[in-house]
């Protein structure tokens, strides 16, 4: 079965069943996937986390039921998946701007969040260069921070955590083995949740991370690798090449994204041309099922 038809059939079996229980393995299940590697490039694609699209639009179902004026608080929140009006009310205040109780109102004003659906256009005709490479496992020592919501909004994220971080870096910098690894850094992603992921701003070293850092353990395991043109700031095109892996070179691979670590090796050249700055990006594959 191929990823477009898979994933529409994912998108549907999500609409059917938002008033019950919603595994993310079923669903992933309904596109011939694992669970991990549908959430990737879901979250890839749409810019927002599986999770993230069930809750809109179970809230906004929610929300036209309550307009409707027929139907209780109570009744709504446990036939949306909430376990009390408490946590319903605060969820569904978040997203509509108004409480439950005044969505009844005639006059209220709602969000609506659409359901997903295939529409199929001409992609790709351009070259991407790429390998795979398999790789020992190694480790790293970094500075993790906490990022919230999807990496689709990583860029504006990981420019704030690299201007807030000069002291942190500089304590790397010094961690390092050679002058020779002086311009190479390394971007971690890991643990990936609804809630958002880890990142961490790494370096390679052998000594152990002094305190407020930590060590980073990347498994072995087969990469697809990318590099992106010289930048200024090469992260920001490291998200384009990123949704041109799932878009373009995924679905026809025969492989799929594996629960591993995501890197981004930056190779930051300051002289002689301070713009001579890119981005090796790896994301971990494996077979597809």
């Amino acid at each position: 079965m191929d990823w477009v038809t898979g994933l529409q059939r994912a998108l549907d079996f999500i609409e059917l069943h938002l008033q019950g229980e919603l595994d993310y393995d079923e669903i992933a299940a309904e596109a011939y996937v694992s669970g991990f590697h549908f959430q990737r490039v879901f979250s890839i694609l749409c810019g927002f986390s599986l999770g993230e699209y069930i809750r809109s639009r179970r809230l906004t179902l929610a929300g036209a039921e309550l307009a409707a004026g027929n139907a209780k608080v109570i009744d709504v929140a446990l036939r949306y998946g909430y376990d009390s009006p408490d946590s319903f009310a605060k969820a569904f205040t978040r997203f509509h701007g108004v409480t439950p109780s005044a969505a009844r109102k005639p006059g209220a004003a709602l969000r609506s969040f659409g359901r997903l659906s295939i529409s199929i256009s001409l992609k790709g005709g351009n070259s991407m260069r790429y390998r795979i490479e398999e790789r020992r496992a190694f480790s790293l020592v970094g500075y993790k921070r906490r990022f919230t919501g999807d990496p689709g909004a990583r860029f504006e994220q990981e420019c704030d955590f690299w201007m807030s971080t000069r002291e942190e870096q500089e304590v790397l910098r010094s961690l390092r083995d050679t002058p020779e690894q002086d311009n190479i850094w390394h971007n971690v992603s890991k643990n990936f949740g609804d809630d958002g992921y880890d990142h961490y701003i790494a370096v390679t070293t052998g000594h152990e991370p002094p305190e407020g850092f930590e060590r980073v353990e990347i498994p072995a395991g087969f990469y697809v690798v990318c590099e992106t043109p010289p930048a200024k700031f090469s992260v920001e095109l490291s998200t384009e090449v990123r949704r041109k892996m799932a878009e373009e070179w995924l679905p026809s691979s025969g492989y799929q994204f594996a629960d591993a670590p995501e890197l981004s090796v930056i190779y930051w050249f300051r002289k002689p041309n301070a713009e001579r700055k890119y981005s090796e990006l790896w994301m971990p594959i494996e077979k597809a099922e």
